[in-house]
């Protein structure tokens, strides 16, 4: 197929977008690829539209060969299958909702694990219907908060969700490995360097969860992977804890004087300052109490605190998706007038359980959690919920007692794997699939069951498996651009081959259009730049479109040579003109292999 710059829609642009923050959204734009409609919301061009297709066939050849059969559901749902799962409630604002003439609540559908149950009900009853493997790919809706760089975080994008249905576990183990090892082979097509992490399932639900995350230094998910093998979604990471120590052997409570001292760092300094000991005193021995207000998806909220080692800090994506779907907000300051007898920068775990502080009662009913590391046992310096002062050596189990546990600390570099292999490294990815063992919940919700071979009626056990195809454009286009432009591998990009014809000689624009006949022939889609513009700018358009090779024809035709350009390299090399086709067939044959 041959296409002709003076003729395709497409206009490039010089400057960056204004709201350009990665790479991808920046070219995607100035290359003409998509074009902002909304925040969030992005038309796609036939550049663009290209690339999205071709990533679509990937998916659909790869779901194809593992049984899956592709539907495609509406994407205006309604109200009641996402009230039977509690999710018209719990994805919150991030729902888009609409009320039609008739008064009925209606929604754009984010996922459709509900409508899948629904349809599966609908056709199927017996156990000899299964196992069945079902996909779509279609455009999803999300009300993000903060839409960002351009196709990674909008609120309209187009996904490939697929979901299994099995009578039993074993199945469901089967048909998740299906699906995973389906993935794999997507995402080295696409020619990424992912890695694959355990998850958390969030508002999905389920049990085993796993994401595949492109690397990517501008990524917005942080993972954590050791030399061991152990990889997860920093979420997911679970701090293991230490062993518990004898309440008998810790010290006894006693108040020191922190005069104007509200701050960890502070409160280290005095301690090294007026308490020295030989081991010295650091941000680890103390005990801060961090509080939130949580806010359900109902509306209602609850105050939480929080208690870390004091040399940690409370991860907000950690947080987020521990109490997914509510939301916790830090105190404010109007929160903390709710609860006079809380002292900012003073306040103490032994007042939150409840028991008595320097002789007063001081219930606050506050929920009080604390990070893993603070087993029973372990003293610490922390608030005494009095201004000017803190109390030492108040223990786990014995001046106080957490209601619970919760992992929300942030993970540092260097931090141990929970299972024992090695010193974890940090870095960032942008989540590119999501695969989930749903077990029964949806199926429960809807109804959905079949008959047994003793004829008994069992309910179904379903997985659930996402790929972002939008996003897939956007994370090659990331890990391949340069700071000229795109640069697109053979198997995606729009054209394999670029001819430019620089130069006002209408012989130059006759041998250009020969080469792309001729590379037509052999199968290769190629784009013909013949506008009657200078040849500056035709490199430049050339470069930031980033087809794979570039042909230039011009003042080298006087000689018989045309020079061939490697995109991804920038090698260029002259050739002579009855060699062109072949010297351009081998080069996207070594690219595509």
């Amino acid at each position: 197929m041959i296409a002709r710059l003076s003729s395709l829609f497409v206009r490039t642009l010089r400057d960056d977008p204004a709201d350009a923050e990665v790479p991808s959204h920046r070219w995607l734009v100035r290359a003409g690829y998509i074009r902002r409609v909304a925040p969030g919301i992005y038309s796609w061009l036939p550049l663009g539209l290209k690339v999205l297709q071709k990533v679509e066939a990937i998916v659909r050849e790869e779901m194809d060969a593992i049984g899956a059969q592709e539907v495609h559901l509406p994407a205006l749902l309604p109200r009641e299958p996402y009230e039977a799962t509690n999710r018209w409630t719990d994805y919150g604002d991030n729902l888009f909702r609409l009320v039609d003439r008739k008064g009925t609540d209606m929604l754009l559908g984010p996922t459709h694990e509900e409508m899948f149950t629904l349809l599966v009900k609908d056709l199927y009853n017996s156990y000899k219907d299964l196992p069945l493997s079902l996909y779509q790919i279609q455009t999803k809706y999300r009300d993000e908060a903060r839409p960002r760089a351009g196709l990674l975080r909008g609120r309209e994008f187009v996904m490939k969700d697929s979901y299994s249905f099995d009578v039993d576990d074993a199945g469901l183990d089967a048909s998740y490995q299906a699906h995973r090892g389906a993935y794999v082979r997507i995402f080295e097509r696409l020619g990424l360097d992912y890695v694959i992490v355990s998850a958390m399932a969030g508002a999905m639900g389920g049990s085993r969860s796993e994401e595949f995350l492109a690397v990517a230094a501008n990524g917005e998910d942080t993972f954590v992977r050791s030399a061991g093998g152990y990889a997860a979604n920093v979420e997911a990471v679970r701090t293991a804890a230490p062993e518990p120590l004898p309440v008998a052997d810790a010290p006894a409570m006693a108040t020191v004087a922190t005069p104007g001292v509200g701050s960890i760092a502070g409160v280290v300094d005095l301690l090294n300052s007026e308490h020295a000991r030989p081991e010295g005193w650091g941000g680890a021995d103390t005990l801060k109490n961090v509080l939130f207000m949580v806010t359900e998806p109902s509306g209602e909220s609850y105050p939480l605190a929080l208690g870390l080692p004091g040399d940690r800090e409370v991860d907000a994506k950690r947080l987020e998706a521990a109490l997914e779907p509510s939301v916790a907000q830090p105190f404010s300051a109007e929160d903390f007038e709710k609860y006079p007898d809380l002292k900012v920068g003073f306040i103490s775990p032994v007042s939150l359980d409840g028991t008595r502080v320097l002789g007063e009662e001081s219930a606050t009913g506050i929920r009080y959690l604390t990070d893993p590391r603070v087993v029973e046992g372990t003293h610490w310096v922390t608030g005494a919920n009095v201004v000017d002062e803190h109390l030492s050596g108040v223990t786990v189990g014995r001046d106080f007692t957490a209601d619970g546990v919760l992992d929300v600390a942030e993970v540092r570099e260097g931090d141990p794997a929970p299972d024992g292999s090695g010193p974890m490294t940090l870095a960032r990815g942008i989540e590119m699939g999501h695969i989930f063992q749903l077990g029964r919940r949806y199926a429960e919700a809807m109804g959905l069951k079949v008959l047994d071979q003793n004829g008994k009626l069992v309910t179904v056990t379903m997985g659930s498996y996402g790929v972002g195809v939008s996003r897939a454009v956007a994370a090659v286009a990331e890990a391949t651009a340069d700071d000229k432009g795109l640069s697109w591998p053979v198997t995606l990009a729009p054209y394999q081959v670029q001819v430019l014809a620089t130069g006002k000689d209408p012989s130059i624009f006759e041998e250009a259009e020969r080469i792309a006949s001729e590379l037509s022939a052999k199968g290769l889609d190629v784009l013909v730049d013949d506008r009657k513009a200078s040849p500056g700018v035709k490199f430049a358009d050339a470069e930031i479109m980033g087809m794979p090779v570039t042909v230039v024809v011009g003042r080298g035709l006087a000689d018989g040579v045309v020079e061939i350009r490697n995109r991804a390299t920038g090698e260029r090399n002259e050739v002579a003109l009855a060699q062109a086709v072949r010297a351009v067939e081998e080069l996207v044959g070594a690219k595509r292999s």
